[in-house]
């Protein structure tokens, strides 16, 4: 089965919401990310949280790639766990 095809979003218009969600979560985690360069849409509000935005000199690099699978893992179940919540919060009233 080809990647694409596994990886398609169900609703591609929600790919920004969740994408600001994974910052968010990380920046809560105390994770040192930034946004991929030529993303000039950074949240300002976590920008001292995610640490490098944009072209700044740090010995870590701004992405994804140098954070362990445990901390990557983290983040993914904490969206979840949050996803999870507000599906029932919606489907049951506010538990």
């Amino acid at each position: 089965m080809a990647r694409s095809s596994r990886n398609r979003q169900v609703v591609p218009e929600s790919r920004e919401m969740l994408k600001q969600m994974k910052y968010e979560i990380a920046a809560e985690f105390g994770l040192p990310v930034g946004y991929a360069s030529g993303s000039n849409g950074a949240d300002t509000e976590f920008g001292s949280e995610l640490g490098v935005i944009g072209g700044g000199s740090s010995s870590r690099r701004p992405g994804w790639g140098h954070l362990t699978s445990r901390e990557n893992g983290s983040v993914g179940g904490e969206i979840t766990k949050r996803l999870v919540r507000n599906a029932e919060q919606s489907l049951f009233g506010k538990l």
